[in-house]
């Protein structure tokens, strides 16, 4: 279910972009925002594809700003923000899936997961800043629990989303010394199309070479916490709290099973201590 978080008239003046809209979190994200009085502008590398998106803001009774974004074009991020005068937050929410160990896949591989999921975020990041700025805004990343714990076979993955949570961590005290919040969040397993998206078949493991045993129970685990994946929607919920906060948390984890899962490595959960910390390097 999605919810209203504020009434339409507290928010009809503020705008938040959003980007990867075409599926899962992302659309659930675009349409709870809309719903909750934000001006939405959706995007998408391939609008063509926002069928979907389209039809789920029609049922909600909204409508979205539908714009074409490939975050890895530079070119691509300034079109898309041409002519947007006033911009309050920035979703971060664009990204590739990748399974992989690095013996049997090219350097060039692991670089275009980077481009997607880290270079794609500082791309957009860079150029919405300065508008941000101008409306005391904030920036929400969509990271992963793989950006918190290395996972077999997302080697690749989990380097581009570690790369993104040590930026945004270290971003957020300087930006928050010009009126920008800075937050990630983190899903763990989340129905959508994003596992799909990453194209492994399933007799992947039987062409892994010495790697299919290690590879075969890889991909049992994976589906087997894909069975009771958390809904998109939920994830989304998590997100239009975030923009709604008065000051909103570093860090947040969308479900127990999340938390349960980098628990193992976090123990400042919502990252307020290392924030605090580091906020007194820069004054």
């Amino acid at each position: 279910m999605i919810r209203n978080y504020l009434e339409p008239d507290t928010m009809s003046d503020k705008t938040v972009l959003i980007t990867g809209t075409s599926s899962g979190i992302g659309l659930a994200t675009a349409v709870a925002a809309a719903r909750g009085g934000w001006h939405v502008i959706a995007t998408m590398r391939n609008t063509a594809k926002a069928g979907p998106l389209l039809a789920a803001a029609e049922a909600a009774g909204v409508t979205v700003d539908l714009r074409a974004l490939d975050v890895t074009d530079q070119a691509s991020v300034e079109a898309c923000l041409a002519g947007v005068e006033r911009l309050d937050a920035l979703v971060n929410n664009a990204g590739a899936g990748h399974v992989g160990t690095l013996e049997q896949e090219s350097v060039a591989d692991v670089r275009a997961v980077m481009e997607v999921n880290f270079f794609g975020v500082l791309h957009v990041t860079k150029a919405a800043l300065p508008l941000l700025r101008a409306s005391g805004g904030r920036v929400l990343t969509v990271t992963s629990v793989g950006g918190v714990v290395g996972q077999p076979f997302n080697e690749a993955y989990c380097a581009a989303k570690f790369a993104v949570e040590g930026f945004m961590e270290s971003l957020a005290p300087v930006a928050a010394t010009v009126g920008v919040s800075v937050s990630v969040v983190e899903p763990g397993a989340v129905a959508s199309e994003f596992v799909t998206n990453v194209g492994l078949t399933d007799d992947a493991a039987e062409q892994a070479g010495p790697y299919a045993p290690a590879l075969a129970a890889y991909l049992e685990r994976t589906r087997d916490a894909f069975a009771s994946a958390q809904a998109a929607e939920d994830v989304a919920a998590r997100i239009l709290d975030l923009l709604a906060a008065e000051r909103p948390a570093f860090r947040v984890l969308t479900s127990d099973a999340a938390r349960g899962f980098a628990g193992i490595k976090l123990r400042d959960l919502d990252g307020s201590a290392v924030r605090d910390l580091t906020a007194g390097w820069v004054g």
